[in-house]
């Protein structure tokens, strides 16, 4: 299958590098980004030149202003799509402008998923993504050979676009929460005179034992937060939270706490820290650092 994909950052290139693997052959365009060494893939000028010659354009961007960009800015995949491309944006962005984005993309004679991954870069590293879809059944099944190749837990979550993405918020706020519990945790028990590391060997074989106690409670204790997942990502998937929920007339007061840490996290020059050093922000609360009790 001929694929656009654009968005060769941090997690995209790896999920890409797997389409290719499979003999799917690639087209991109460049921002940010310079084309990874191993990547084999047709470097064009702009997304409305991928647009013109892919069967599915693949986004995998940073933000919705970036992805309404690509999409429909001058030279963008609408300008060059033709009848019947099935585009996924595999990125994390409003579920509201996710509604918008797809709208156009129908108009223009294309289809529409929005597909936003969970599993950071090692998931992606790994094709062991979770991936949340949003659209008609149909085109799912199109897509699904695809997301096999990137992913593990593939779930069609609704018909409607925006589903994709309401899942993936729900999933922001449950991770962030849970670096926070895990978070205060460990700080507690360290200033209260116990090892951290002791303790998260304790909790782990316990009811309290989570995926984040296991690799975000590691990196707290080892003081590792070079990035998988940036903070300020995590701030910009929070934020949209904290929007839809107010469209929705939803309470999320946890969420709120949540994004005050990461942005005072921010604030101290963490924004491009691993999520997990959210840490930081209730140790200087604490006036405490982890250390062995």
């Amino acid at each position: 299958m001929k694929i656009g994909f654009i968005g060769l950052g941090v997690m995209g290139a790896p999920m890409a590098a797997h389409l290719v693997a499979a003999g799917h052959a690639l087209s991109t365009t460049l921002n940010r980004s310079p084309l990874p060494n191993a990547l084999q893939a047709e470097v064009l000028p702009s997304p409305a030149a991928v647009a013109q010659v892919a069967e599915v354009v693949i986004l995998m961007l940073p933000e919705t202003r970036d992805v309404d960009r690509v999409l429909l800015g001058a030279n963008g995949v609408l300008a060059g799509l033709r009848p019947g491309t099935l585009v996924i944006d595999m990125s994390s962005i409003s579920p509201t402008e996710t509604a918008r984005f797809a709208a156009e993309v129908r108009a223009a004679g294309g289809s529409y998923l929005d597909a936003p991954v969970s599993g950071g870069q090692v998931g992606a590293r790994n094709a062991s993504l979770t991936i949340m879809v949003g659209g008609a059944e149909a085109d799912f099944d199109r897509a699904l050979p695809l997301f096999q190749l990137m992913g593990k837990n593939i779930t069609l979550v609704g018909a409607q676009n925006g589903a994709g993405q309401t899942c993936k918020i729900a999933n922001q706020i449950i991770v962030a929460l849970n670096i926070e519990a895990v978070a205060e945790a460990l700080v507690f028990a360290s200033k209260a005179g116990c090892d951290p590391a002791k303790v998260r060997s304790a909790l782990m074989g316990g009811f309290a034992a989570s995926r984040i106690l296991e690799v975000h409670g590691e990196r707290m204790i080892a003081r590792t937060f070079d990035p998988g997942f940036r903070i300020k990502l995590h701030q910009k998937d929070l934020g949209m939270a904290l929007d839809t929920a107010r469209q929705l007339g939803v309470a999320l007061p946890n969420t709120a706490t949540a994004q005050e840490l990461l942005n005072s996290c921010s604030a101290q020059g963490l924004a491009d820290a691993d999520h997990s050093a959210l840490v930081r922000a209730l140790e200087t609360l604490s006036g405490h650092t982890l250390s062995a009790g």
